[in-house]
């Protein structure tokens, strides 16, 4: 396994920084946390002639084919910026069809997702927020050639300007054959669809979703009837990876204005770098960085090689709700009182970084799959690339 970055990925992420530094800055990041569609078209088209849409998405629909880790690679650094654009919540989705979806599905869709013409979003969680299929109660009940949904979905991300909607539904109660689930992809616009927007720490556009008598075409079924949770499941992994890829960027940018803070702040003489407790922290917290890139790489580089990457996804996600969160809370330490003043632009990556972390699991939902990982082979267990041999669980 190789999970450092190749010359090509050195140079995507080249680009990616050198187009949004000039294109995205702080300024536009504060005007669209108060504008209604909370992002700006002219940005979105630019990054749409840079193929970043459909940068992992199949040639066949528009898209390059390129591994998720460019993918991961361009969120970093849309992270990194705070650019605020819907690509993340695109792609869960569009992957999501190009992965599990019938032909005529990825025909209907991705072209439209890799010319920039198509925003999608995807819907899961709801009053029980945890992501476990026995969370999901939205009720998808057969009616002749379609699909009646009735329910409600929240934390939906950009579901104001989403065209589709990929959805997490039960059809049935769940068996030892499966979960009764199922995954249809949805018209955002449909009549019987309400949207109400929250407020959130990071300003950006999520909402509650309700579905009320939503027809929806049995064609729009992506996989099998009652057979969605793998798929969900593997969305779900993914918009993970991904969110750490996009927290990751946020951080480390955070922890950058720490150092160059703490190489020209002078206290009693000195920068206030060479006192010991800050340099500690100043180490600890690209350590952090570090430690949650490789992490997330690894788990980004085993779903492109098509292999298990269920335990290296909450890994990574645990570490990063952690560490991230303890580097932007010392470089908030390291700028003293200027650090929590809502004018001071670290705040805006120190509010996006701790929103994340209650994003796609806690750590505490992620430390338990580990663990319930290890309970479930109590044989041998593959975590990473090592073998552990576990004593069978009294």
């Amino acid at each position: 396994m190789d999970i450092l970055p190749t010359e090509e990925e050195d140079m995507v992420r080249n680009l990616a920084r050198e187009f949004l530094e000039g294109e995205c800055p702080t300024t536009l990041v504060r005007a669209m946390e108060k504008d209604d569609q909370g992002y700006p078209p002219e940005l979105w088209k630019k990054m749409v002639e840079l193929g970043w849409p459909g940068i992992s998405l199949p040639e066949q629909y528009g898209g390059q084919g390129l591994p998720l880790t460019y993918l991961g690679i361009i969120l970093e650094e849309v992270g990194r910026a705070m650019a605020p654009v819907p690509l993340h919540s695109t792609m869960v989705a569009a992957l999501t069809v190009a992965e599990d979806g019938s032909d005529a599905q990825k025909q209907a869709v991705l072209p439209g997702v890799s010319s920039g013409d198509l925003l999608m979003t995807w819907a899961f969680q709801e009053v029980d927020a945890r992501l476990q299929p026995d969370a999901v109660q939205l009720t998808a009940t057969a009616d002749g050639d379609n699909f009646v949904l009735n329910g409600n979905k929240r934390f939906v991300d950009n579901f104001n300007v989403a065209d589709h909607v990929v959805v997490v539904a039960r059809t049935a109660e769940a068996s030892s054959s499966n979960k009764g689930l199922s995954v249809f992809v949805v018209d955002a616009h449909d009549s019987g669809l309400s949207y109400t927007p929250y407020v959130t720490l990071a300003k950006d556009k999520q909402g509650e979703v309700d579905f009320n008598n939503v027809r929806v075409p049995a064609a729009n079924l992506i996989g099998e009837l009652n057979q969605g949770w793998p798929i969900a499941e593997a969305m779900l992994d993914r918009g993970t990876a991904l969110l750490c890829c996009q927290m990751l960027g946020s951080t480390r940018k955070d922890a950058e204005l720490a150092i160059e803070y703490a190489k020209n702040r002078v206290a009693f003489g000195r920068p206030i770098g060479a006192f010991q407790s800050v340099a500690h922290m100043l180490a600890d917290m690209i350590m952090y960085v570090d430690g949650g890139e490789l992490l997330t790489h690894e788990a980004l580089w085993r779903m492109d090689q098509g292999l298990p990457a269920t335990i290296e996804v909450s890994q990574a996600k645990a570490f990063c709700n952690e560490r991230c969160q303890a580097t932007v809370r010392n470089s908030q330490s390291i700028h003293g009182g200027i650090g929590f003043m809502m004018e001071f632009d670290l705040h805006l990556w120190y509010r996006r970084v701790s929103a994340s972390t209650m994003r796609l699991g806690t750590s505490y939902e992620h430390r338990r799959r580990i663990s319930q990982a290890l309970l479930d082979n109590p044989g041998r267990v593959q975590l990473g690339e090592s073998m552990y041999d576990l004593a069978p669980v009294a």
